[in-house]
């Protein structure tokens, strides 16, 4: 059984249905505001389509990782605001997830409204990983929209986990794929299928073992794969080079040893990094090879010389494929690699290539660059979620929505 669309629901009729929407709405909040609002603005379509149609919407989302309880500092009150100021009307915010407050507000939602949950991962059930947990809290979480309701799934930055919002709750109702979700499968069936070549992957971060499963599958069907960020400092090590103090992780030096050697045609590393004494957005810094890295400094971002080669790499790629800063982007003396392989992409989607940067910290750094719309072809709000499709895994969230 192929995925329900959310076409499909409105041609069904929802004025007066209560539909339960998971939205990915995990954004980054410094001090009380939003830095990049990147998935509210995604989740509009969905929501403004079931509001417009009159169905009363309940909305759940999480934002970060509360231990066990609810966490004023994770609280969904700066994306209630930001949600209503997208949607153009008024978005309360329960006070709780499935308890009273939630309850009595979307009892009394009216055709056309939203309501935002609490963060729902103040309750432990949503990510427990006893069945019978997670599926009392969808229980609850599906009563929320009546015998009538039905589900729609929005959040593709969440599809990969088996979580009561995501997974359990479209075992009890009627269940779609929203506007995102749909967009984001399309977007990622293209890469995975029909990609047009030369197709240059660009992945950097911080650990290698985050991104291997996704390095091998690709490394058999992308003529190039980019390594920078943290990551590329276990591969120099795998290639002999002392890297200082630079992030690495030892249990992975063989593994990668064993990917330089298989495909030595495919991975291109960095040539030079910028290297600093410490962590930090005022550390004192210095561009050096990859083969003089001091001992007593760390690499915090890929060199001049790396930039220029990886952007003349991409100026001739049709399919591009960003997952992972180069540096820590966030400390404007290390950003460099980052904005200038986000430019190459830019130039490259300019000159007609096919590119998607894959979320979360590649995401927010092109947005941070303030470039136009239409830049890049496509900014996807799930980093792994994208990550795993690409690998080929099963991603629960997505499966469920076939049964």
């Amino acid at each position: 059984m192929s995925i329900k669309t959310l076409e499909e629901l409105l041609a069904e009729g929802v004025s007066g249905r209560g539909v339960l929407v998971r939205c990915d709405l995990n954004v980054p909040i410094d001090d009380g505001t939003i830095t990049d609002p990147g998935r509210i603005a995604a989740s509009v379509p969905t929501l403004k389509a079931l509001a417009n149609a009159g169905a009363k919407v309940v909305v759940a989302a999480h934002l970060g990782r509360p231990k066990g309880g609810p966490d004023p500092k994770l609280s969904l009150a700066p994306v209630a605001a930001a949600l209503s100021e997208q949607l153009g009307q008024d978005v309360p915010l329960a006070t709780d997830v499935v308890g009273l407050d939630a309850r009595a507000s979307a009892e009394g939602l009216t055709a056309g409204e939203v309501l935002l949950l609490e963060n729902v991962r103040f309750d432990p059930r949503e990510t427990s990983k006893d069945d019978g947990e997670r599926l009392a809290l969808a229980r609850e979480l599906a009563e929320l929209v009546g015998d009538d309701g039905a589900f729609v799934s929005d959040g593709f930055g969440v599809v990969h986990r088996k979580q009561a919002s995501v997974y359990d709750v479209a075992t009890l109702l009627p269940h779609y794929a929203g506007k995102l979700i749909a967009g984001e499968v399309k977007i990622l069936e293209h890469l995975t299928s029909s990609t047009e070549r030369p197709y240059a992957v660009v992945l950097g971060g911080a650990k290698v073992s985050d991104k291997l499963g996704v390095i091998e599958k690709l490394a058999t069907k992308a003529d190039s794969i980019v390594i920078g960020g943290g990551m590329c400092f276990t591969f120099l090590a795998a290639q002999g080079h002392s890297v200082g103090t630079s992030l690495v992780q030892p249990e992975m030096i063989d593994t990668c040893r064993r990917l330089c050697e298989t495909y030595a045609d495919v991975l291109r590393l960095p040539v030079d990094i910028v290297a600093a004494e410490k962590f930090a957005a005022d550390s004192p810094s210095e561009v050096v090879a990859v083969d003089a890295i001091p001992d007593d400094k760390m690499g915090l971002d890929i060199g001049p010389e790396s930039v220029t080669r990886f952007a003349a790499l991409l100026s001739n790629a049709k399919t591009i494929f960003w997952n992972g800063p180069m540096g820590v982007f966030e400390f404007p003396a290390f950003a460099a690699g980052t904005k200038g392989v986000a430019e190459a992409i830019v130039a490259a989607t300019a000159k007609g290539a096919f590119s998607v940067v894959g979320g979360g910290d590649s995401a927010a750094a092109v947005r941070g660059l303030n470039l136009p719309e239409g830049a890049v072809s496509h900014i996807s709000t799930g980093g792994g979620a994208s990550l795993e499709y690409l690998e080929g895994k099963e991603l629960p969230g997505l499966a469920v929505l076939n049964t």
